[in-house]
């Protein structure tokens, strides 16, 4: 699989996880997508409200923060967005929480 050198497989964020890391990892699914499945200390921040939000995550801007949602496509778009924004270390998990449970 070719990835870009700013985007995380599943794998690697397992690895990462299992070692302690604690990466910021923001998840852009709905609320409700958010209930039935997460990976453990991501923020919930729907793909619609993340131009409201920003004050909430302002503090990243110039540290790793890997987005996800369920196949990869949103968090592309949020990738893309938060780099417009001025963040610098921006990561999609590829293929979303379905690689990552799959």
């Amino acid at each position: 699989m070719i990835t870009s050198s700013t985007d995380i497989t599943a794998e690697e964020l397992k690895e990462r996880l299992n070692k302690g890391e604690t990466p910021i990892i923001i998840d852009v699914r709905e609320d409700w997508e958010y209930q039935e499945a997460n990976i453990a200390g991501a923020k919930n921040i729907p793909l619609g409200m993340l131009p409201q939000r920003m004050d909430d995550i302002e503090d990243y801007k110039d540290q790793e923060v890997i987005v996800q949602c369920r196949s990869g496509a949103r968090s592309a778009n949020a990738k893309a967005f938060l780099q417009q924004q001025g963040f610098s270390n921006v990561r999609n998990l590829l293929g979303g929480i379905l690689a990552y449970n799959g």
